[in-house]
């Protein structure tokens, strides 16, 4: 029986009750003397006991049905809080909201108890996030694998407009939906020396000296789906020393040395992406990512061998997906596990490796495309990289002979070259299927990044665009919407998500477009309170909201909607302004830490919000509010409230984007370039339902083979831009130390020529253009709010379940 027909049995009295006597049993005190996190911590147990019934049943069984796994390799997971997110899957949340009404409270404030789990940084830990929820949906036997974060990336702070980086203590009060495994800890070992040696029988043993050792422990989270008789597992790795304290050593005063080995170990699960600017640091990351596989290799071939003995079987029963480069070490941790410890000769292994791992490319950057320095991998983890020498020397091997004499042809397709290993081409070549996360993405990676490879290996290469959950990013995010949905077409798309096409009729419905007008206005209001009430920011519900919520990066250029902010400002003071109505420009984004000069873009962003607001001829015109520590919970109020949705990203850089479609399900209208996602969102609902702006990948491709592009030539046929750009030297830009604005403006035009990499300036007018279009349409309700609607209706196809889909049918054969 599923876990969904066993909890929709219970009433509110039967639920009231659990609660009180859980709050009784943990804490030793009443419902009416308890504090409101107690409350919150018995709700979730009560919620969390029902879930360990099924999972553990579920899958104890789903271990003899023999079905192929599905196993998700990801550096972070973005899970957000899971509280309503289960109660609204299980089809609990009435329930409980009126439970909870019973004893006092209500179920708003004892969701703001839970903290947003700290285990990812953006859209890629969003993903693996929404997939897991969609293979439960869907009842495919699944199991996620990362990193218990202690610490998580960072919880941002801004003082004086500039970013600052703090622990993100998401962990200190207790997670009540973890599971400790102390029965799954596995070795992995770092440096010392390796021996090959050969038995008499002419096999291979593999002698480890002097190596470090490092416990990985489990730690389990239920991921639930919609109505689902199979949650996913999300397996989180934990570090610590196989021995935490040195007495002798502290008897001898060595109080520090005491402790130093367990602290060196568990600095490996302390902190997602620690800054790799130095070479602590990314030497850290290779530790982190090896101590992830490492973990995961050895779980799943110890679980395959106790299940079903023969290890010649492992990829009929399991698919792997290595999401970017950050895995990439297991491939050749499952090699060395096979023939080290299994007794498999070097072309079984490779050839099961290959029929196992699938590689998802999630980006063209090529400071994104990991390569670690040779003599550190070499020093780190010494059988790893001699098992890589290896893979690349038969290689290297086979190009030559099928292309004799084309030296740059086998450098480009190595894996090991110029001093660093490169995980992309390790993936490309390892793995059986290579995809990128949009159809735009695919392409790209085809005729560019890994274009030889695909010469090679045209049957690799496929795009699967990417999706979210509507059960997070509708279900929670906008109750109202779901509900106005739901009353119009019908329920159903919750598990379907072909079903919310039913709606786009109904954008004609002038009843239908007031009732959806409503619900976005009722959410500015709730958007309002919430950035009071948790940031002290005010916020209008009346003027429209533009956001751009997204990782702080260059190409995603955030820096040229600050740039057209002043713009705009510039209008309204010389009495040229754009026709628009009031107007608050959110932006939402965390910047790396040793990112300088995303750094330095928030630091302006909020330099224009402080110009604008100070003028009276502007603050109650054009607002700008920067969202301080981005999250899921944030994203979730975000995205309901939003009108205008900004996927401004340079042409051909965006893989893909999952904000998009979160703003469009939710009625936002995109303003963006022809770029990821955005191509498929535009085919969807038509270019009268999108405002599209700026240059195509061809004409941004044509401009960088001639070096025909000149910035300086662009800013001097535009005065308007002339006087944006001096706002970042002149001073009339507020900061706290008098500071301006001199990298980024010779970033954009620099004197010597060239400048401009991410051609800011050149869509700077295209974009104006654009941009007046869109204050045009919002005007006219009628218009906007039935563009609304088609965009809503049509955002079913960017549907996690229909990725999910995807994947299985073309790469996981399930």
């Amino acid at each position: 029986m599923g876990l969904t027909s066993n909890m929709n049995k219970q009433t509110v009295d039967e639920v009231r009750d659990r609660i009180a006597r859980r709050v009784r049993r943990e804490f030793g005190v009443t419902v009416k003397s308890a504090a409101i996190q107690q409350v919150y911590q018995a709700a979730a147990l009560c919620v969390r006991d029902d879930i360990m019934d099924v999972w553990a049943d579920e899958r104890e069984r789903s271990k003899g049905d023999g079905r192929k796994n599905v196993v998700y390799l990801c550096a972070e997971y973005l899970i957000g809080r899971a509280f309503t997110n289960n109660l609204i899957n299980l089809g609990m949340y009435e329930t409980y909201e009126k439970a909870l009404e019973e004893l006092g409270f209500d179920i708003g404030d004892i969701e703001e108890q839970e903290a947003d789990a700290g285990l990812g940084n953006g859209g890629l830990g969003r993903l693996a996030a929404c997939f897991l929820d969609s293979l439960s949906t869907l009842n495919m036997p699944s199991i996620g694998f990362g990193i218990r974060y202690e610490y998580g990336f960072f919880r941002q702070e801004i003082h004086d407009g500039m970013q600052r980086e703090m622990p993100d203590t998401w962990s200190i009060d207790r997670d009540v939906w973890e599971a400790e495994r102390a029965d799954r800890v596995f070795p992995v070992q770092f440096g010392g020396q390796v021996e090959e040696q050969w038995n008499s029988d002419g096999r291979l043993k593999v002698v480890y000296r002097n190596a470090q050792t490092v416990l990985a422990e489990a730690c389990d989270i239920p991921i639930v789906g919609y109505q689902s008789k199979l949650p996913a597992t999300l397996r989180l790795w934990r570090a610590h020393a196989p021995r935490t304290f040195d007495l002798t050593r502290f008897n001898q005063g060595d109080f520090e040395g005491a402790v130093a080995e367990r602290e060196l170990a568990e600095s490996i699960s302390k902190v997602l992406y620690p800054d790799d600017s130095h070479n602590q640091g990314q030497e850290l990351r290779l530790r982190q990512f090896y101590f992830l596989v490492s973990a995961t290799m050895q779980f799943l071939i110890k679980s395959h061998k106790d299940q079903y003995g023969d290890l010649r079987t492992f990829a009929d029963k399991i698919a792997v997906q290595i999401n970017d480069t950050h895995p990439a070490l297991a491939v050749p941790e499952f090699i060395r596990i096979l023939i080290d410890e299994e007794g498999f000769s070097w072309e079984e292994a490779v050839d099961l490796a290959q029929r196992t791992f699938n590689y998802t490319n999630h980006t063209i950057l090529p400071e994104a495309l990991e390569c670690w320095p040779a003599e550190t991998m070499q020093r780190l983890l010494p059988r790893i990289y001699r098992i890589i020498e290896t893979i690349d020397a038969r290689f290297r091997e086979r190009v030559w002979r099928n292309h004799p004499g084309d030296a740059e042809l086998v450098g480009r397709m190595a894996i090991i070259n110029g001093g660093k290993v490169r995980m992309a081409n390790l993936c490309v070549l390892s793995c059986g299927h290579v995809n990128g996360v949009s159809q735009l993405h695919g392409r790209i990676l085809q005729s560019t990044v890994f274009r030889d490879f695909y010469t090679v290996y045209p049957e690799r290469f496929c795009g699967i665009t990417n999706g979210v959950t509507q059960r997070r990013w509708l279900g929670v995010a906008n109750p109202r919407l779901r509900r106005l949905v739901d009353d119009t077409i019908g329920e159903g798309f919750m598990t379907d998500w072909r079903k919310i096409s039913e709606l786009e009729p109904f954008a004609a419905d002038a009843s239908f477009r007031q009732a959806y007008d409503q619900v976005k206005a009722a959410n500015k209001v709730e958007f309002s309170n919430w950035m009071l009430k948790s940031r002290g920011v005010e916020v209008d519900p009346a003027m429209v909201i533009d956001a751009q919520a997204k990782r702080l990066h260059e190409y995603k250029r955030q820096l040229m909607k600050a740039l057209h902010i002043l713009a705009i400002y510039d209008g309204i003071v010389e009495g040229r302004a754009h026709k628009m109505p009031p107007t608050t420009f959110v932006f939402a984004a965390k910047a790396a830490p040793g990112y300088k000069r995303a750094k330095d873009i928030i630091r302006l962003i909020n330099s224009v919000a402080k110009l604008v607001s100070s003028d009276e001829r502007t603050h109650d015109l054009i607002r700008v509010v920067f969202l301080e520590n981005y999250d899921v919970t944030a994203a979730q109020h975000l995205v309901a409230a939003a009108d205008i949705s900004e996927q401004i990203s340079t042409a051909g850089m965006e893989a893909s984007g999952t904000s998009n479609m979160k703003f469009m399900l939710n009625g936002a209208l995109t303003l963006g370039t022809m770029d990821g996602a955005n191509i498929e969102i535009a085919e969807q609902v038509g270019p009268e339902n999108i405002f599209i702006f700026g240059a195509r990948v061809e004409e941004l491709d044509r401009m960088k083979a001639e070096g025909s592009y000149n910035p300086r030539a662009v800013v001097e046929a535009n005065p308007h831009l002339q006087r944006v750009l001096r706002h970042l030297v002149d001073g009339s830009l507020p900061t706290s130390d008098g500071s301006r604005f001199e990298d980024i403006y010779y970033s954009l035009a620099p004197e010597g020529g060239q400048g401009d990499a991410y051609f800011v300036l050149h869509d700077f007018a295209s974009y104006d253009q654009v941009f007046a279009q869109v204050m045009s349409a919002y005007v006219d309700r009628d218009r906007w709010i039935s563009s609304a609607v088609v965009n809503t209706a049509k955002a079913g196809y960017f549907s996690s379940d229909r990725a999910i889909e995807d994947y299985a049918n073309q790469i996981w054969q399930l």
